[in-house]
C-alpha cells in the first residue's frame, strides 16, 4: 500500500513538474516575396546608383516569437536600376548582370543563411549569416528588426570578398574617378 501511494505521488510530481514548462514553439514563417522589397545602393567616387532585386524564396525561423534563424534566396537575374532611365538604365543593368559584376548567367541566385542570432534590443537582432554570391561564401553581420508580421534588415556587403572586381581599388590601381567602392548597401523590407 505504501509503495502504491509513493508511486502515485512520484508520478503526480513528475507530471506537474513536466507541465509547468511550456514547450518551445518553433515556427518557420515564409516571407511573402511578392510583397517584400529589397533595395541595393552602390557607391562610386563620382556618386552612387541604386535599384531593386527580388527574393526568389525566403523564410524566418521563430522560437516562441523570438527570431532564431532564416534563409533567403535572391534572384540575381532581377537586378534593376531605379535611378536611371532609358538607354543608361539598360546599359547599367546589363553591366551589373555581366561577368564584370555578378555573372548572373552562371550564378542566377545568391543565398543568405543565418548562422547566429542574438537579441540586441526591443524587436532587434544582431545576425551573422553565410552569404553566397558568385559561388563564394563569406560571413556577414547585420541587424534585423521585427514588428508583427514585418521585418527590416540592413546589410553592408564587401563585394571584393565575392570576386566582384570591376572598378575596385582592391584589385586595380590608378582608377581615379572611375573607382567604385567595394561596399554596397542592401535594405530589405520584408512581410511574412
Amino acid at each position: 500500500m505504501k509503495r502504491g501511494i509513493k508511486t502515485i505521488a512520484i508520478l503526480t510530481l513528475v507530471t506537474v513538474f513536466a507541465m509547468s514548462f511550456s514547450a518551445i514553439e518553433r515556427i518557420e514563417k515564409p516571407v511573402k516575396v511578392d510583397e517584400s522589397k529589397v533595395v541595393w545602393k552602390g557607391y562610386k567616387v563620382t556618386g552612387s546608383h541604386e535599384g531593386t532585386i527580388t527574393l526568389k524564396d525566403a523564410k524566418l525561423i521563430l522560437d516562441d516569437d523570438k527570431l532564431t534563424g532564416g534563409e533567403f534566396v535572391i534572384d540575381m537575374t532581377s537586378i534593376s536600376v531605379t535611378d536611371l532611365e532609358g538607354e543608361y538604365q539598360g546599359k547599367l543593368e546589363g553591366h551589373l548582370k555581366s561577368d564584370d559584376f555578378f555573372g548572373v548567367e552562371k550564378f542566377p541566385t545568391a543565398k543568405l543563411v543565418f548562422t547566429n542570432v542574438k537579441p540586441s534590443g526591443k524587436n532587434a537582432y544582431a545576425v551573422t549569416g553565410d552569404l553566397t554570391i558568385k559561388g563564394k561564401t563569406n560571413p556577414v553581420d547585420f541587424t534585423i528588426s521585427i514588428y508583427g508580421s514585418k521585418a527590416t534588415a540592413n546589410l553592408k556587403i564587401d563585394r571584393s570578398k565575392f570576386d566582384v572586381r570591376y572598378g575596385s581599388t582592391s584589385f586595380f590601381d590608378n582608377l581615379k574617378d572611375k573607382a567604385i567602392y567595394d561596399e554596397f548597401d542592401i535594405i530589405a523590407d520584408l512581410e511574412f
